[in-house]
């Protein structure tokens, strides 16, 4: 057998325990998707009076630290596995806070630990960037309107509260992590979290207003394994 035959069944070897491999590891895990919804008498939302920079604020803004949907689902809850290691996925561009109409932008931002994040000026006028942090460093920088952007590291997980100290009604919440077992619900308390590791699973459901739960999940390999998560105010 010719030198250039055997090096052709060996790529192919490699080639196909690569693949079975790769196989192997996708039939290990599954997906679990559901929604976090409100029970109880579902509460106006709440209304914030503008009393400074209106050209730029508007006179009015709709709170946004408890969202809930006509058909009850819980915008901006954060769902994420516990005590599953795993490294989260590298984004393709910086995780992005936005200052726009005096409003944060998202309300809740999911980044991994170490990945630089970028906070944007958008409206031209002084804002200010003040980090309520327990491991990672404090920050409180003035962002001049001529500053567009500023970029700052977090390099440990937690759940950092930020605002902006020259409008008091701004608000977001960081959710630095570790792992990629992580997602934060959309406008329909809507959630999905991929790749999943088969087996008994505890997901930790934590919201701003209504606080922090843990639900059991059992998660069967090439399996969606769907659940409601209810909240209510205590």
């Amino acid at each position: 057998m010719s030198r250039w035959l055997v090096g052709l069944l060996v790529v192919a070897l490699i080639y196909g325990v690569s693949v079975f491999s790769r196989s192997l590891a996708a039939d290990a895990t599954g997906t679990i998707t559901g929604r976090v919804v409100f029970t109880g008498e579902i509460p106006q939302a709440k209304k914030i009076k503008i009393t400074k920079d209106q050209e730029k604020c508007g006179q009015e803004k709709t709170a946004e630290d408890l969202v809930v949907a006509p058909d009850r689902g819980i915008k901006n809850a954060v769902v994420s596995l516990v005590g599953v290691k795993g490294t989260p996925a590298k984004p393709e561009t910086y995780p992005t806070i936005d200052q726009k109409g005096c409003t944060f932008s998202p309300h809740v931002l999911i980044a991994p630990a170490g990945a630089p994040v970028d906070i944007v000026n958008d409206d031209g006028i002084l804002h200010n960037f003040h980090t309520i942090s327990a491991k990672n460093a404090v920050i409180n920088k003035a962002q001049p309107g001529f500053k567009k952007k500023m970029t700052e590291t977090f390099s440990q997980a937690e759940i950092i509260k930020i605002t902006c100290d020259a409008h008091g009604w701004m608000s977001v919440w960081l959710v630095v992590t570790d792992h990629p077992y992580i997602a934060a619900t959309d406008v329909t308390g809507a959630f999905k979290i991929a790749n999943v590791p088969a087996g008994a699973q505890k997901i930790e459901i934590w919201h701003e207003t209504l606080g922090k739960i843990t639900k059991e999940v059992a998660v069967k390999a090439g399996e969606e394994a769907k659940v409601t998560i209810e909240l209510s105010k205590k």
